[in-house]
């Protein structure tokens, strides 16, 4: 990932955008793209049309990146994101990060839909991410560094900012959300897991599975942002749920915890 593919991204979105750039990002995502509705958008830029950036082929993920508000904060919204099972190189998946640190963005807010590995955290509950596991084989940081971004080595012992998680638990209270606090595990997809993959994930300490988040995460740690997670349980992991899992169900229970995600998230943000 080269700083002239990022300079071209950027260039791509201010000509789209010519006012002042948001310094709070949100990642939405599988069946959470509906919480732009509750932004007073400004400007809408499909991802067809920033230089480079992939685009979103799974349903749930609309594929546009929203600029505006969400009550006084300035905000923009990436309403869909990319994955590794969709077949895009890793490294590909530093360049929406990466141009959002050049516009001006200093906070990420990621979320994604999850399976749980816990029966007391079922569909339709909200988890903070505590910490994560990557278990998808693959990191969007290998290759070539570019020190100008961030440095080679970096630490992830604080992968997802204390005092944010803690800005957001206070939330939950405030609104009256319940909230779970846990460790989210990546698996590369785009199959579930298996049930004996999940009784690992579990005895390796994660509380929530799911295809997505840890890419973004890094990248934003490496470059200087700061970070808060959030996860949507649509369903519990193979072996616990003793259904079929599908990708509808993803979405339909995601939809049954928008009302809680878009209280929570509207507070939260209000007072960042």
């Amino acid at each position: 990932m080269t700083r002239q593919q990022v300079n071209a991204a950027v260039a791509a979105v201010r000509g789209h955008h010519k006012g002042p750039f948001p310094e709070v990002a949100i990642i939405l995502g599988s069946g959470l793209g509906q919480f732009g509705d509750d932004m007073e958008v400004e400007t809408v830029i499909p991802y067809e049309e920033i230089s480079g950036f992939p685009v979103s082929t799974v349903a749930g993920h609309a594929g546009r990146l929203l600029v505006g508000k969400l009550g006084p904060t300035p905000l923009v919204a990436m309403q869909g994101r990319m994955h590794l099972y969709e077949g895009y190189p890793a490294e590909l998946l530093a360049l929406p990060i990466r141009t959002l640190r050049e516009l001006g963005v200093k906070i990420l807010i990621i979320t994604n839909a999850a399976g749980s590995l816990r029966e007391d955290m079922g569909p339709a509950s909200l988890m903070i991410i505590d910490d994560h596991i990557n278990f998808s084989g693959q990191n969007p940081l290998t290759g070539e560094n570019d020190d100008y971004f961030g440095p080679r080595f970096f630490d992830m012992t604080e992968a997802y900012d204390a005092e944010l998680r803690g800005e957001l638990a206070k939330s939950a209270e405030a609104v009256g959300v319940a909230i779970h606090r846990g460790v989210y595990i990546q698996a590369a997809g785009p199959n579930f897991e298996t049930p004996a993959e999940v009784r690992a994930f579990a005895q390796w300490g994660a509380d929530a599975v799911g295809m997505s988040t840890v890419p973004e995460c890094l990248v934003a740690r490496h470059c200087g942002l700061r970070v808060v997670g959030l996860s949507v349980i649509t369903n519990l992991a193979a072996g616990l749920a003793g259904q079929e899992l599908t990708h509808t169900e993803t979405m339909e229970e995601a939809d049954k915890a928008s009302a809680d995600l878009r209280r929570l998230l509207g507070a939260f943000i209000a007072g960042l």
